[in-house]
């Protein structure tokens, strides 16, 4: 049955609004007498949006921002760059502590928000929004938090304005939106959250950065230069024996990364694993109790173990080749990011989709050593040379088995497992950190409105 909820014609006046989403319940609340609450822009010493310009990946200019880099509460590390003069960088230039707010994109996505902390070398796009709020009556942190929480969200998408496929919380309706003014103990109790949260993170990100250059030092790949020829040739009994007529298979690259690993102690997958399948067709299920590991799980560096989605303990009995158990390799076999592996670190039972490739390996090889070896050069070049497929590539379990990995000595696979282990731990910690911050923050929401 329909719910219909009736305003007074005051009441749209008074607030410029006349779209039935603004009034709903659910966003609806009333200051308690005892809180004092303000429109952000009461706070704000400055609310500017970034720059209209385009972009490049080529490291030309000045790295910016856009809504693709703002996850979590924080601003992460921008991906292009906009090439603009020196004046117009230093006009827009961030600041530590300058809180972005992603502006117009899905509905879902609106109101993204993120603080700066050490990107300050950084210029921002357009679709964002720069908030400076003035430190004395509402610390950058506590904005930031109060923004990501599901009331903050509530309000930010209360303000939206939505046409096909998108939405839009412009630099104004920003400003109307209210927020309790908290004790300053508080506020600086969910900064240092906040911030210690962010140095979690960091850390966690320099411990998987430091596996990658061991990896690479061990096996000298820091020092392989690739050959790019302007043409090259494959013997009839080399598309024979691999069934493959597509030139793309046969690049020099790919021989390259072979030819250097046999430098080493090496070996074919099949020859150091005792599963190797695809997941099954998962059957979600909302209150389930059983995590299922998509394709959208796998991450970077690690599995997004907060946002697995459920499925019922039924449905896990009745597929047991779709099992993952601790320390299998999880391989991202279709889509954009084809060949990408993450490690299971987790002792909770979980199911793969049918997305996802489960690789079990024998004893004596550490999982985590081997997850960063398929991230590497190492599996990138063979996971390209092995896609078949034309609308969509696909990587197949039988030629995940062609793929040779180098066979590092157990010591020093364990010093590169243990950071990747050890990245992880830090990375949960700052997500742990984030949820207490939340957490303090909705509890001075509750207590600031009557709902």
């Amino acid at each position: 049955m329909a719910a219909i909820n009736q305003v007074t014609l005051s009441e749209a006046v008074h607030n410029n609004r006349f779209s039935a989403e603004f009034f709903d319940p659910q966003y609806v609340f009333k200051p308690s007498a005892s809180s004092t609450w303000l429109p952000i822009g009461r706070i704000l010493k400055k609310c500017e949006y970034g720059i209209s310009i385009s972009m490049n990946t080529e490291g030309d200019g000045y790295p910016i921002f856009r809504m693709n880099e703002i996850e979590n509460c924080f601003a992460l590390r921008p991906e292009k760059f906009a090439a603009i003069p020196k004046f117009i960088f230093q006009q827009y230039k961030l600041n530590e502590n300058d809180v972005l707010f992603n502006r117009t994109n899905s509905f879902e996505f609106v109101g993204r928000t993120g603080i700066v902390k050490d990107q300050t070398d950084c210029t921002f796009a357009s679709y964002l929004i720069r908030l400076v709020p003035d430190s004395n009556i509402i610390l950058p942190e506590y904005l930031t938090v109060y923004l990501n929480t599901p009331f903050g969200i509530g309000q930010i998408k209360r303000r939206a304005m939505r046409s096909i496929n998108q939405a839009n919380v412009s630099g104004a309706e920003v400003k109307k939106i209210l927020i309790p003014i908290a004790d300053v103990t508080e506020q600086q109790k969910v900064a240092n959250d906040l911030n210690d949260a962010f140095s979690a993170a960091r850390k966690g990100e320099q411990l998987y950065r430091h596996a990658q250059h061991l990896l690479e030092s061990e096996l000298g790949l820091d020092k392989l230069e690739f050959k790019k020829p302007v043409g090259y040739t494959a013997r009839f009994s080399e598309l024979e024996q691999s069934r493959r007529l597509d030139a793309h298979h046969f690049q020099p690259r790919f021989e390259q990364i072979i030819s250097h690993l046999s430098k080493y102690d090496f070996k074919r997958v099949r020859d150091i694993r005792f599963y190797n399948r695809r997941g099954v067709q998962p059957v979600y299920v909302d209150d389930g109790s059983v995590s299922v590991v998509n394709s959208q799980h796998i991450g970077p560096q690690h599995i997004d173990y907060d946002g697995l989605q459920k499925t019922s303990e039924k449905a896990f009995a009745a597929s047991p080749e779709g099992h993952i158990k601790p320390n299998d390799l999880l391989i991202y076999t279709t889509g954009a990011y084809i060949g990408r592996t993450n490690v299971y670190l987790s002792d909770q039972p979980a199911l793969a989709s049918n997305h996802v490739n489960i690789l079990r390996l024998n004893s004596g090889i550490d999982a985590a050593y081997m997850a960063l070896v398929f991230q590497s050069v190492i599996g990138q070049f063979q996971t390209q040379k092995h896609l078949r497929g034309s609308a969509q590539a696909e990587l197949y379990p039988a030629d995940i088995d062609r793929f040779v990995v180098p066979i590092l000595a157990p010591r020093k696979q364990a010093a590169i497992g243990d950071l990747v282990r050890n990245s992880l731990e830090k990375q949960q910690k700052s997500r742990r950190l984030l949820e207490q911050a939340k957490a303090r923050v909705e509890q001075l929401i509750e207590e600031a409105a009557a709902r």
